[in-house]
């Protein structure tokens, strides 16, 4: 049977929409690195970028790309942000980065338990990092106690064309960091092995000319509507 050009173009489309629309991350293990803001380490060889995609426009066609691995002690990020200007003044950790340009993961462990983990990243290396509480729509974000050496993140930035200083006209920044598992816990009921699954998602939020925001799994407004989150799946 020979298939119309249309009939093959329409196929194509819903194939694609259906691997676009997946609701599933796949993460690979790799062993433990240090983290350089630039993503240029060989363990991120282990996978392929994935594409987050414009979910509140403000018309600027602007890309986001992700990288995701696991470890046995934690898991690490890489985003990378087409851009034209860093819009970022906050000059201090747990500040409102939200306000400003900035990236931002939502873990969660245990679907059972309505608690889950925001880490946001500004394009200065300013982190926020909060374990936030959502029941019955409501949400409060709690920063964590004895905030140390064995259980903090690590995070680095980079800039592509142009200074790392607020308003500079740039290309592009990098983000790269690290999440211990031990700064999620109690929320993780064990440290993944390959099979486990965990809920969440990834957000981008640039200010520069209008709000726009990207995520990888859409939600109707609010990233913190977290049953509409993704399944990371730890390969």
């Amino acid at each position: 049977m020979i298939l119309s050009f249309a009939v093959l173009l329409t196929l194509y489309r819903v194939g694609y929409a259906q691997q676009s629309d997946s609701t599933q991350y796949l993460i690979k293990k790799t062993d433990d690195f240090q983290v350089s803001g630039i993503g240029d380490h060989a363990n991120w060889s282990k996978t392929n970028w994935v594409p987050i995609t414009v979910q509140e426009s403000a018309n600027r066609p602007l890309g986001t790309k992700t990288k995701v691995l696991y470890s046995g002690t934690g898991m690490y990020f890489l985003f990378q942000c087409d851009d034209q200007k860093l819009t970022a003044t906050i000059q201090e950790d747990f500040g409102s980065l939200f306000k400003e340009d900035v990236v931002e993961v939502f873990l969660w462990p245990d679907p059972a338990v309505p608690i889950y983990f925001e880490y946001e990243v500004s394009p200065l290396n300013f982190e926020l990092p909060i374990l936030v509480p959502n029941i019955n729509g409501k949400a409060q974000g709690w920063k964590p106690w004895n905030y140390r050496a064995n259980n903090k993140t690590q995070h680095a930035t980079s800039i592509q064309g142009g200074e790392k200083m607020s308003h500079s006209a740039i290309n592009g920044w990098t983000a790269e960091f690290f999440i211990p598992y031990r700064l999620l816990s109690p929320i993780v009921p064990a440290i993944p092995t390959s099979g486990t699954k965990w809920r969440g998602n990834l957000y981008r939020i640039d200010y520069d000319q209008g709000y726009q925001t990207w995520s990888w799994k859409k939600t109707s407004g609010s990233f913190h509507e977290f049953k509409r989150y993704g399944t990371l799946v730890f390969e």
